[in-house]
């Protein structure tokens, strides 16, 4: 193979022949097609990166496993050639204002390269012409430290080295600002154009920028909710993406407390009450265009003042009930119960267990014309046109039980109750299921059989029990692994006796690992999928319910009836290789409970 610094001359910008010369001599790329390509795009003037260019023909790469040569592929690809390290630039754990100080936003531009960090005597640059090394030796003399050179992507460094400035400006213009003394209110449906507030002075718009970045990458990266904490001389900023939380930033204090009132002003809540838990909603649009709500909540802690955002977004309410991660006959039994006029059906599960994300696409479907869909909730997940919503405001006297008794009096067909914390609820959703409605709601347990005896804790008699509770579903998420770098794994006999003992199931080929790769995060993960424990009230398991319901009875009843429990859901997931025995077991309750 001829080394590429004998095809490219060393200290000279990367032309597109360059790279096509590259390419055929290390096998990756037909002669003809090569230059074929560079007559056609010989008198373009566009400026492209050569890599851009060619990426954008997608050809396969000649070499086995003979994946598409995009932009991505290419860069690595270059980085081998000119032996120097790839960088995949993560703009959320880029240090904006210390990579803003190694050089001027101009000589970045002029040279197309993009400072990452500097730590321990040494300067980290990325660069998509790593040939091009003229300007090293005056900026480390410059600089008083050595130049550690990485290839990076030229549209992720065309992308981000604009954002890394303006940031950078806006945090050190904030820093000195006024913060959050912004005045104005706004209706609770109103929507937030971000960035688009002309009645802010020069210092109040760069909080607006943070913000807007703020929102912006979190909607990127698929956060579902958006952490603000204060801690004793900075605040930490942190994003849960698929269950898990990553730190994402570290602002000065004094910049945190200004992006939390700029967020308490867009989500209606006093900008100057701090010592009170508050709550408030902000509705936006994100940059492909679709609705976004956050749900917002501060909670006072001994460093300042915390704020968590919740972020719905439209795909939240799903349609099609496969896509939640129901099996078909699952989600024909769920239609089966939904379809019947009268009755009550319980979602249990833990916080973050999707429940709401169940119930919200549910009432979505069954949200027709012809029907009259209200819901009491504490607080509101997520407005929705289609239904009629009450929100519990316990401050004024109005709690669950009476949002029921006055839903009651609105005519409904299907009523969904937020959850059912005492015997006052759960006496009046009984009433509403037995008056003709059909009722949804959720409870706190660990699995299906668990609720029939949470009932009977909270004083439901057994026999309003029998008559009214058509069925229960338990549900978890499990994180599924990332279609992009998941792997074949063997697993042993006592592996996957761990998920399915005492029930007898063969033991799968189709398993799968987490590997992790630049899609996941290197978590192995990507998205999450939902496991399900179905439990129809059967004339056997009524005769079970009484007032000393023995539980592990009710259990094995239910599956000599055809309950699958959780973990063995979960295992049919784990043998599609869709996820791993280790997220299944994080989750799901043991099967020997």
């Amino acid at each position: 193979m001829i080394k590429a610094t004998t095809i490219v001359k060393s200290k000279t910008k990367l032309s597109l022949g360059d790279v096509l010369r590259m390419l055929v001599s290390d096998g990756r790329l037909d002669k003809h097609e090569a230059e074929k390509l560079y007559k056609d795009r010989k008198l373009d003037s566009s400026n492209l990166h050569p890599i851009i260019i060619v990426g954008e023909q997608k050809w396969k790469d000649l070499r086995a496993p003979h994946k598409v040569m995009n932009a991505d592929f290419l860069s690595r690809w270059l980085a081998g050639q000119s032996e120097l390290d790839f960088y995949h630039i993560d703009p959320l754990k880029l240090d904006f204002t210390s990579a803003a100080q190694m050089v001027s936003k101009a000589y970045a531009e002029r040279l197309k390269i993009m400072p990452i960090s500097a730590k321990g005597g040494e300067a980290t640059i990325a660069t998509a012409d790593p040939f091009h090394t003229e300007w090293i030796p005056d900026l480390e003399r410059i600089l008083g430290m050595s130049i550690k050179l990485v290839v990076a992507n030229p549209l992720e460094i065309s992308r981000y080295l604009p954002e890394i400035y303006n940031l950078a400006h806006s945090i050190s213009s904030a820093n000195t600002a006024k913060a959050g003394q912004i005045v104005g209110v706004q209706n609770f449906e109103q929507l937030v154009e971000l960035g688009k507030d002309k009645n802010l002075d020069a210092n109040e718009q760069h909080v607006v920028n943070i913000v807007d970045w703020l929102f912006k990458y979190a909607f990127e990266q698929r956060a579902s909710d958006i952490h603000l904490e204060p801690r004793r001389n900075m605040g930490m900023m942190r994003f849960r993406i698929d269950g898990v939380l990553h730190q994402v930033y570290q602002l000065p204090s004094n910049i945190m407390n200004a992006i939390t009132s700029r967020i308490k002003l867009l989500g209606r809540m006093d900008m100057v009450e701090k010592r009170r838990p508050q709550d408030g909603r902000i509705k936006t649009i994100s940059n492909d265009g679709s609705e976004i709500e956050l749900r917002l909540s501060t909670m006072p802690t001994a460093f300042g003042e915390k704020l968590v955002m919740r972020i719905f977004t439209p795909d939240v309410i799903v349609q099609d009930f496969i896509q939640l991660g129901f099996s078909k006959k699952q989600a024909d039994l769920w239609a089966h119960w939904t379809a019947t006029p009268n009755g009550i059906i319980l979602v249990t599960g833990p916080t973050g267990s999707g429940k709401t994300t169940t119930l919200y696409s549910t009432l979505k479907q069954l949200a027709t014309p012809e029907v009259n869909v209200s819901t009491v909730e504490d607080p509101i997940e997520m407005v929705e046109p289609a239904f009629n919503q009450m929100q519990v405001q316990t401050n004024i006297g109005l709690n669950f039980a009476d949002g029921i008794r006055t839903l009651m009096r609105q005519d409904p067909d299907i009523i969904m109750v937020g959850e059912i914390r005492d015997i006052e609820t759960a006496d009046m959703a009984i009433q509403a299921a037995l008056t003709g409605h059909l009722v949804l709601s959720t409870l706190h347990t660990n699995d299906a059989p668990s609720a029939v005896t949470r009932l009977l804790d909270l004083g439901v008699p057994a026999y309003l029990i029998h008559s009214s509770v058509l069925g229960i579903m338990a549900q978890r998420l499990v994180r599924t692994l990332c279609p992009a770098c998941k792997a074949p794994h063997d697993i042993t006999d006592a592996e996957w006796a761990s998920i399915t003992h005492p029930f007898k199931a063969t033991k799968p080929n189709g398993v799968m690992k987490a590997v992790g790769c630049v899609d996941c995060r290197n978590t192995g993960y990507r998205g999450r999928s939902g496991i399900y424990e179905m439990l129809t009230i059967t004339p056997k398991l009524r005769k079970l319910i009484k007032p000393e319901t023995d539980l592990s009875q009710l259990r094995n009843l239910a599956y000599q009836e055809g309950m699958q429990p959780l973990m063995l859901n979960g295992a049919e997931k784990v043998a599609a290789g869709m996820t791993t025995i280790e997220e299944l077991l994080k989750v799901a309750p043991p099967l020997d409970q």
